[in-house]
């Protein structure tokens, strides 16, 4: 079973303008309401696809309650806590040139007790053949080394982790020693360079970027995803290094673009799939979810399609 941890899940409010304009008044159109939240989306990928997990994380207030209903809406089996503060909401203005625009707003404070019922929750999650993502920003009264606790509660139960997250809660995570360090790990270019100290310029070629996710592998992790935008993604691990350019689509929207190359790579895991058939699978998903509104995932079927456009190179052994 796949569980997929959204530790500050939120509202979604996605509109389009013709062009953002500063200091001046922007009027919306075309706006919907989505359940949001990384693990959220990752969840609705895996379902588009024909998987199942269970969503996991909490939530408060009248935005909480709209949060649940959307959710069960999508069809998506749900484990949340209900807290005492209230569920975020956040506004994501997308242009008509595809440009992306987020008002992001901070999130509830977490009480130590709403934790340990999540935690615990978690902790029946965490056996042998279970997969458990691990995504997203943390709310207030959390620490920046929750993930690494998470994870390393997870692994020593016997679950696989896999991770996105930045900055200091990257950082921890993947200080955790042998037990706790997470099995996957998607980064973008941003955040895998501010990992390593490393300046994001122009002089940072696809070579540096593939020795920087061998380095990764170095820690003990299966496989290092590396999501490139426009440029594709790298995949690494024991085996080797793969590059895969982006599928050329109609972008409407780039929100969870990165979600649903995780979900594609939970569901192909669990499915046993080869893993260059994996990564395809990630860079279809991926693709697919920047031509939908919102964070809608692509249908199964679009998916299938692009399939037969994405190019798996191996560039080292």
């Amino acid at each position: 079973m796949i569980i997929t941890v959204t530790l500050n899940p939120a509202l979604d409010k996605t509109a389009r303008v013709d062009v953002v304009r500063a200091n001046a008044l922007n009027r919306l159109r075309d706006v919907t309401l989505d359940a949001g939240g990384k693990g959220v989306n990752v969840s609705a990928l895996i379902r588009s696809l024909g998987g199942e997990s269970i969503a996991v994380g909490f939530w408060g207030g009248g935005a909480g309650k709209e949060l649940q209903s959307l959710i069960a809406k999508r069809g998506l089996k749900s484990d949340f806590v209900r807290i005492a503060a209230v569920t975020r909401t956040n506004l994501k203005v997308v242009a008509d040139d595809g440009g992306l625009t987020e008002f992001n707003e901070p999130g509830p404070r977490i009480d130590p007790d709403e934790w340990r019922e999540l935690e615990e929750k978690l902790s029946g999650y965490g056996i042998k053949g279970n997969t458990v993502v691990l995504s997203g920003s943390l709310p207030a009264g959390l620490g920046q080394d929750t993930y690494k606790k998470l994870s390393v509660m997870l692994r020593r139960a016997g679950a696989a982790v896999f991770l996105d997250a930045d900055g200091e809660a990257l950082r921890y995570a993947l200080e955790s020693g042998p037990e706790g360090v997470p099995d996957y790990l998607k980064p973008n270019r941003y955040e895998l360079l501010q990992y390593f100290g490393i300046p994001d310029d122009e002089g940072v070629t696809e070579t540096k970027l593939a020795d920087l996710c061998r380095a990764l592998i170095g820690k003990g992790l299966k496989l290092v995803v590396l999501s490139l935008g426009e440029a594709g993604a790298i995949f690494a691990n024991g085996n080797g290094i793969w590059r895969a350019p982006a599928v050329p689509v109609q972008v409407r929207s780039t929100v969870g673009a990165g979600d649903s190359m995780i979900g594609a790579l939970a569901y192909g895991f669990e499915q046993g799939l080869p893993e260059e058939r994996c990564f395809a699978l990630a860079m279809a998903a991926s693709a697919g979810t920047c031509t939908t509104e919102g964070t809608n995932p692509p249908l199964r079927a679009l998916v299938d399609t692009l399939l037969t456009q994405v190019r798996i190179e191996k560039i080292a052994g």
